[in-house]
């Protein structure tokens, strides 16, 4: 089963809240985040390269130094101010009519050692140590991980409880999608969620920030090493996750663009691909991938349909049963020679939340050769592979909407 506590959030005064709060941090690059910023954005403490002239790269030892700055300026100032006590929080957010509530609340590092937080993907170690240099310095952990759970009713009933009272805050986003957030400082209740989690809920699943989840166990590793009188319980053993009931979850497509053909034309490389797909042509509109095993491709001002033919996957395998596998290995390697999704440069990945257009405007502007989308996959595929112990192929999973960071921060004292 796995551990949880409440914590004594910094979270900015409901009045700046609009202000502070901002985007993940991996969702905007530098020249975004540097535009969408406004004096409180949170964006300054979590890409504090914008704050720079010209913009120096996020590595640079000045950026780190000026995150810690911001850091401390924002608590001075107010715009970050601790709870009075440890609390639980509801996090609900709503897109496109659907709403999903989290729980905020701190998880144990033991239980990510341990596999009773379970991960679906290979993290990178350099950007595993960038994260980690980030919760060390900070001494915190700035922005949440999100997890996932089997649902539970008793859970759902706290929560809904909870959501039934006026929230602390509520608000809309650029994108539309909406946020609110509750404070659950009841004793009661605390001591209900803690003991619901520890008795009833045998895994947490890796939604998204698995980069984040390693590098807050490596900081409290670190620590611990540290520490001669440690004792499991300290606040560096613990880190700030939100956590969803599984069926309240959706997982969005997650697609490829490739800048070339691997020295082919186009008519050869379509003639390639009828090999292992039916290939069909759907002219200039948007084509939307209709299930699994079946593609859309773009290319040269074109969209297609490519279904994989029979006896080219494995649906008994639940990692070959994947979209993302089948078009690693019967195009992406087999006849464009990207071998590693994670470090070939020929590739880029495109959250399915930008859209069909996003694809074709990557191609058309020459910047890309051809795109591909794919049918998204499942949380049911997502817990079993996690279960089994299995690793999904990288940029498999793509969750929306994205948490909001800035609407609590955990520290590690």
């Amino acid at each position: 089963m796995v551990r949880v506590k409440p914590f004594a959030a910094l979270r900015p005064p409901r009045e700046l809240v609009t202000e502070v709060a901002a985007p993940p941090y991996d969702v905007l690059n530098s020249a975004e985040a540097k535009a969408m910023a406004g004096e409180k954005s949170l964006l300054h403490i979590t890409k504090p390269e914008i704050d720079f002239d010209p913009m120096l790269s996020d590595h640079d030892p000045k950026v780190y130094e000026k995150a810690v700055e911001n850091f401390r300026s924002w608590q001075r100032r107010g715009w970050l101010v601790r709870d009075p006590k440890p609390c639980y929080y509801v996090y609900a957010q709503t897109m496109d009519g659907r709403t999903q509530y989290g729980i905020v609340l701190c998880a144990h590092t033991d239980d990510y050692a341990s596999g009773a937080i379970k991960k679906h993907e290979l993290t990178r170690r350099d950007k595993e140590d960038d994260r980690m240099i980030h919760v060390r310095i900070q001494n915190a952990n700035i922005e949440p991980v999100f997890f996932s759970y089997k649902d539970n009713p008793e859970l759902t009933e706290i929560v809904a409880t909870a959501a039934a009272g006026t929230p602390e805050y509520s608000f809309t986003d650029e994108n539309g999608f909406g946020h609110r957030f509750w404070v659950i400082d009841d004793d009661a209740a605390i001591a209900r969620i803690s003991s619901v989690f520890k008795g009833e809920v045998p895994a947490f699943y890796v939604a998204d920030g698995h980069h984040r989840t390693a590098a807050a166990a490596r900081v409290g590793a670190e620590k611990r090493a540290q520490n001669p009188r440690h004792t499991g319980e300290e606040e560096y053993n613990w880190f700030m996750a939100v956590c969803f009931p599984e069926s309240q979850l959706r997982i969005i497509d997650y697609n490829r663009v490739v800048r070339d053909l691997a020295g082919m034309d186009a008519e050869t490389f379509l003639s390639r691909l009828s090999e292992d797909f039916e290939v069909e042509c759907m002219g200039a509109e948007a084509y939307r991938p209709s299930g699994l095993h079946n593609f859309s491709m773009y290319l040269e001002g074109r969209w297609y349909s490519l279904t994989a033919r029979p006896g080219r996957y494995d649906d008994s395998d639940p990692i070959g049963v994947l979209d993302v596998t089948v078009l690693s290995s019967l195009v992406l390697d087999k006849l464009l020679g990207i071998k590693d999704l994670r470090t070939d440069k020929r590739i880029d990945f495109v959250g399915g939340i930008r859209g069909l257009s996003e694809l074709a405007g990557r191609v058309d502007s020459g910047e890309m050769k051809v795109a591909f989308a794919l049918y998204p996959v499942s949380m049911g595929q997502l817990t079993d592979i996690a279960d089994s112990g299995m690793i999904m192929p990288p940029k498999t999973t793509w969750f929306e909407p994205k948490l909001r960071s800035g609407l609590a921060v955990h520290t590690l004292d």
